[in-house]
């Protein structure tokens, strides 16, 4: 059983978490960072059954992906030539996360779960994408998920495994290892959301199979299930938005953003206001 350390979640709390979960999950500015920051915000402290809700709303965010992407999708499931060479890429990028997850998780959730890691990781992310061009600008002229190899698949992997700091972003981190390989922004931005639905599905799974029972005893069904819906929604809406964006325009807006957050986020750490854990 948890421990109650958290405030009562309600539908209100539920729906403002499931909305900023599918809101921040695909763009480039960490959905757990934000999560931790707005259940603290809330009064939701640093717990297994917050943190296995954190993880479990994600599945709405997983079905508007599927959903959005269906035809890439229907071409895997229908064993097509160019669907079972996509599998073979995300299955590749997926295989580095997992392993790392495995000998990483009780340290991550033990000593990483607070304000001051996810602080650091948004300034340090945000500066990195201010300052590397390819990052800011995108790569218009780069190739296509047709042409793409195993290799580049493997490394782009590589980058997913920093997203497991929380603060960090997973798709900010297997975006931008698509742009440096080469990859066209759009086909950076498809492949980090495809390869997504893998490495979110698991996660989902795995933290519901571990805590599901005791997250349901101590908030109940209900705000699960608002939560759910409301990640899955807002999710769809911010998907669609973040590939258009990212053509026009690049990374950089959201280097400059998550900069300025970290930076008031770490003003209220100094002055007291939220608690670091």
């Amino acid at each position: 059983m948890f421990a109650a350390d958290s405030a009562p979640l309600g539908p209100l709390e539920a729906l403002i978490l499931g909305i900023v979960e599918g809101i921040t999950e695909y763009l480039p500015v960490s959905s757990t960072g934000h999560l931790i920051l707005t259940q603290r915000l809330l009064g939701i402290g640093n717990d297994p059954a917050s943190r296995t809700f954190a993880i479990c709303i994600q599945g709405g965010a997983i079905l508007a992906v599927l959903g959005l992407y269906w035809p890439r999708v229907r071409s895997i499931l229908r064993l097509e030539a160019a669907g079972v060479r996509l599998a073979r890429n995300l299955l590749i990028a997926f295989a580095p996360a997992v392993v790392a997850a495995l000998l990483l998780e009780d340290f991550i959730d033990a000593h990483l779960f607070g304000l001051v890691p996810v602080v650091c990781a948004w300034f340090v992310g945000g500066v990195v994408m201010l300052a590397w061009k390819r990052l800011r600008e995108g790569h218009p002229g780069g190739s296509g998920l047709e042409t793409m190899g195993w290799r580049v698949a493997l490394v782009i992997g590589l980058f997913q495994c920093l997203a497991l700091l929380p603060g960090t972003s997973r798709s900010f981190a297997t975006i931008a290892g698509g742009l440096v390989l080469g990859l066209s922004g759009a086909a950076a931005v498809e492949f980090s959301l495809l390869l997504g639905v893998l490495t979110l599905s698991a996660a989902t799974a795995k933290k519901a199979l571990d805590g599901g029972a005791g997250m349901l005893e101590q908030f109940g069904a209900g705000p699960v299930a608002i939560g759910f819906l409301a990640g899955g929604l807002s999710a769809f809406l911010a998907v669609r938005w973040l590939v258009a964006w990212l053509q026009r325009r690049g990374l950089a807006p959201f280097g400059w953003y998550r900069v300025v957050l970290a930076l008031v986020v770490a003003v209220l750490l100094w002055r007291g206001v939220l608690d670091a854990s």
